[in-house]
């Protein structure tokens, strides 16, 4: 592996170093070091992966020999001298509900020294292994075999807001969309440790169930908007929908990750809301009407289940606040951060500065985004800090190709700068410029093909406030609904899909994963000019981490556009396999920082290509900061069959690492009896010779019970060594 890219990714590189790597069209690895030996001491014993590394310590004949065959194992396998204590499961009870489907973000709060309240994020359905496991997991029996029959010879959906109110093909759909929804959302758990330092599930009153729905049924739930764009969820007139309930907003859904804020509040972000409600909206930021997104059951795909309960679109894809210690409190989608696909955020509160939150948009060609707050803080510790996300400016990341970069405010008097298509042409790559539709009548955007056609737009208009009419907040807020066009308008970087964004606590600098670069989406692509593979290449699957060290004084409102005025970046790990230029895992994901400055990386490779690549299930991996494996990345955990390791924390003495296991089984559902399928693996040893590897993967899962032909479940898992002690070492 390269430890210099490591040790940069720690934060111990040199200046000279992380310079070269922010400017090089070539990130390739230094050739590879013979191992040292499994008898040097580590701060624990790494979990094999499938595929040869260059730290194993194995000349090239005995990694021929020893990963000529792998099995992969529907199980979660941590380090020996561990345990995983499984804490709850989907279809567990929880408050007046149910702990929901496909956990992932989890954030723990420490009540005393033996109790503790874990937030977690419910995020999407996975509709095979949800299908199946409904009669186990929740003792339902939903009409869904007569539902996607009745809908075969409609295309697989329908538009519910079009049927009649005594049609029973109405029915069927409520009521599957709305067990569905009431699935995904936040879930607040009491936890209490045992004497033997072991966490476990303790119902009691703070124990919360928020979901898609909340507020439905009982006005009093429904959540609250503070910042720019409730303005125009009050607007008396609009272009588009109006769904009657002002500022009040019906739940929350496609909770992916998200952070919490230094006075024990949550942020939950809201990503993938697309596949729900429609995610276009018109110039004066109200949404198309819900008929726009039919409901959809095909047995293969459960979507658009914010159909059938006319959800306005444009009141889903912020972050949320929860108060886990006060379950009495709505709440709050702060719209001032921006609406687009959030899947985490990062925040920075210090006394005497503005509150500063990072948060990037988790689709091809999204982008980075910060939010400062117009108030500065005084105790970092005050709940009153929650004030502070109403009102602020949210900039936008442009980066330079030399390691810097500058923040462009997303407000009305902002020049339009797009990127042209003759840039991505550089790097043969066609890539259009998606911009707000010129026809302002009219909801989404327009895909310009030409530089040509670029300069026409632009003399058509000229700044965001020629784009988006209107007064004051209204206005501001139609922007921040509309934040990932608007953001492509003033030229930020079309980035890797940004996912985690953390801050290291020993430098204060800001670590963004990208989780990859590329894709077949018409539109979307990555900068080529920033985001490469090893070699230069143009697009690359296996995704990066950014170190970016913010020096734009937050209080410097707008900010300037300088080289002196805004951040540095440089790319500190690929992903990809070693004998590629990669670092032995792929698609980094999710990111924890622990106080010692260790990193931890979870990744998330799709599940589809698990049989087909060489880096087995998705994994854990920790970047030691000290001792005799610093610069290294040692593999903590791989999940079981076609899930991802989501949401890592730790209690407060760092005892214990908490994990979600999503979507088990999401492709292939229930493993039946001990079915799997035989895979031949193309791997390169040490000394660059291919080889082929035998590899037998299961077909399914059987998580967490192991037991064949029962179906996979998501849920917690509480990781910590069999003695007792801290994590590492």
């Amino acid at each position: 592996m390269n430890r210099r890219a490591l040790l940069v990714l720690l934060g111990l590189g040199t200046g000279t170093a992380t310079r070269a790597m922010a400017r090089s069209r070539s990130l390739t690895t230094a050739g590879p070091a013979p191992g040292r030996g499994a008898t040097r001491a580590l701060p624990f014993r790494p979990v094999p992966t499938p595929l040869p590394l260059p730290g194993d310590g194995l000349p090239a004949a005995q990694q021929r020999r020893q990963y000529g065959r792998a099995s992969l194992q529907d199980r979660l396998v941590v380090p020996e001298g561990y345990r995983a204590d499984l804490l709850a499961v989907w279809g567990d009870a929880l408050g007046t509900g149910t702990f929901g489907y496909n956990n992932d973000h989890l954030a723990f709060l420490a009540l005393g020294p033996d109790a503790a309240l874990l937030t977690v994020n419910f995020e999407y359905i996975s509709a095979r292994p949800w299908a199946e496991g409904l009669d186990e997991a929740r003792g339902l029996s939903l009409p869904l075999e007569p539902l996607r029959a009745a809908l075969a010879d409609r295309d697989g959906s329908v538009d519910a807001t079009a049927l009649g109110a005594a049609d029973p093909l109405l029915a069927m759909v409520r009521t599957v969309a709305a067990v569905a929804l009431e699935e995904l959302g936040i879930g607040v758990a009491e936890l209490r440790r045992e004497p033997d330092g072991r966490w476990r599930r303790q119902p009691g009153r703070f124990d919360r169930r928020i979901s898609g729905l909340s507020g439905r049924e009982d006005p009093a739930q429904r959540l609250r908007a503070s910042g720019p764009a409730a303005a125009v969820f009050r607007a008396p007139r609009r272009l588009g929908y109006d769904d009657g309930l002002g500022d009040r907003i019906i739940g929350t859904f496609a909770n992916c990750a998200g952070g919490t804020t230094p006075w024990g509040t949550v942020l939950s972000a809201e990503e993938n809301v697309q596949n729900e409600v429609c995610e276009e909206v018109y110039a004066d930021g109200s949404s198309p009407d819900p008929s726009r997104l039919p409901f959809r059951w095909d047995g293969r795909r459960l979507s658009g289940l914010g159909n059938p309960f006319r959800l306005a679109g444009n009141k889903y894809g912020w972050i949320v606040e929860v108060d886990p210690r006060r379950p009495q409190r709505p709440p709050v989608k702060h719209t001032a951060l921006g609406r687009f696909r959030h899947e985490a955020v990062a925040v920075k509160a210090q006394a005497g500065q503005p509150l500063v939150v990072y948060s990037g948009c988790d689709r091809h060609g999204g982008h980075l985004y910060r939010f400062v707050s117009d108030a500065r803080i005084e105790d970092p510790e005050d709940p009153a800090n929650s004030g502070l996300f109403a009102q602020g400016r949210l900039d936008v990341a442009r980066f330079s190709p030399d390691g810097r970069g500058h923040w462009i405010p997303l407000q009305p008097g902002t020049r339009l700068d797009p990127p042209r298509p003759s840039h991505y042409r550089r790097w043969t790559l066609d890539q259009p410029t998606l911009l707000p539709h010129p026809d302002r009548r009219l909801p989404g955007a327009i895909a310009l093909a030409t530089d040509g056609e670029v300069k026409g737009y632009l003399r058509q208009y000229a700044t965001l406030a020629d784009l988006y009419p209107g007064e004051g907040e209204a206005r501001l807020g139609a922007i921040l609904i509309d934040a990932h066009l608007a953001a492509n308008a003033v030229g930020a970087t079309a980035t890797a899909r940004p996912e985690d964004t953390v801050i290291d606590p020993t430098t204060g600098d800001l670590l963004i994963a990208f989780t990859a670069g590329g894709g077949e989406e018409p539109v979307g692509r990555a900068d080529p000019a920033i985001f490469f593979g090893p070699s230069g290449e143009p697009t690359w699957p296996h995704g990066w981490v950014m170190r970016l060290t913010d020096v734009t004084p937050a209080h410097d409102n707008p900010p300037r556009p300088t080289r002196s005025n805004g951040f540095r970046w440089r790319m500190v790990a690929v992903g990809g396999p070693p004998w590629q230029g990669g670092l032995g895992f792929a698609n980094p994901d999710n990111l924890e920082v622990d106080r010692s400055g260790n990193v931890w990386i979870m990744t998330d490779r799709s599940s589809r290509l698990a049989s087909g690549d060489p880096f087995g299930n998705n994994s854990c991996w920790v970047l030691p900061k000290r001792g005799p494996a610093r610069g290294e990345a040692l593999c903590f955990a791989t999940g079981p069959m076609e899930c991802e390791l989501t949401g890592p924390c730790f209690d407060e003495p760092e005892h214990t690492l908490f994990l979600a296991v999503q979507h088990p089984g999401e492709v292939s559902g229930t493993r039946r009896g001990h079915a799997a399928d035989s895979v031949r693996t193309r791997l390169v040893d040490r000394s660059g010779s291919p080889f082929v590897q035998e590899r037998s993967v299961p077909r399914g899962s059987n998580w967490p019970s192991g037991v064949p032909d029962r179906p996979p479940r998501p849920g917690i898992v509480a990781i910590r060594r069999s003695t007792g002690g801290p994590l590492l070492p």
